[in-house]
């Protein structure tokens, strides 16, 4: 009988024989490597260097999920999304990364939050980790309002019941991958060991690790 194992992603690198960056933009880069493969040959691999993100999923009392719809240039489209950013500084505790976009996106706080999945959005072609926050417990903030601007001043903010955002991902309406991911973990802990179970908010995360 065929064991059948239990899947864990395993840190592992091939040796890299050179590497180059031939551009550099405001946020990410891009990196040109030869890496050594198993056979013994090369193989060269361009990929974007990404400082990593955060995203959270705001659950009010109401079942209803905080989302923004955004002009995405690359692709042409409004997304409805969640909140989400940018671990702009090297080291920066996400979870406090997470706060500061909640307010920022939709002048929201929030006083229970835990980790509800981490991903790596296109790791053949870019290096970019997402943690998805849940945050629940929600009140207005107690700050001035962030005034948006650039793409974010066009922004829509609604609240939209978790049904509707599933309904919406499996029709194919909806695209965003952190919302994509983000309703259907929500979903898949609740039909399983409940949220209650989820890890804490300052889980370790060896993709973009922090200090304790």
């Amino acid at each position: 009988m065929t064991e059948t194992p239990t899947p864990s992603d395993s840190p592992v690198s091939w040796p890299v024989t050179s590497s180059s960056t031939p551009f550099t933009g405001n946020k990410t880069s891009v990196r040109v490597e030869e890496v050594e493969m198993p056979d013994g040959g090369t193989a060269r691999r361009d990929y974007q260097v990404h400082p990593g993100s955060v995203a959270v999923l705001a659950l009010d009392e109401q079942d209803r999920v905080v989302v923004i719809e955004q002009y995405r240039h690359p692709v042409r489209h409004k997304l409805w999304e969640i909140p989400a950013g940018l671990l702009d500084v090297p080291g920066e505790n996400p979870l406090h990364a997470a706060q500061r976009e909640l307010y920022e996106e939709a002048h929201i706080k929030a006083e229970d939050w835990r980790v509800l999945v981490d991903v790596y959005t296109t790791p053949g072609g870019c290096d970019e980790a997402v943690r998805v926050f849940l945050a629940r417990e929600l009140s207005a903030a107690d700050r001035e309002r962030y005034e948006p601007e650039g793409e974010e001043a066009d922004m829509r903010l609604a609240r939209v019941p978790v049904a509707e955002l599933v309904r919406g991902v499996l029709a194919g309406r909806l695209h965003n991958n952190c919302l994509v991911v983000g309703v259907l973990a929500l979903q898949a802990a609740r039909a399983g060991e409940g949220l209650s179970a989820l890890r804490p908010a300052d889980d370790p995360w060896p993709a973009r690790p922090f200090p304790s």
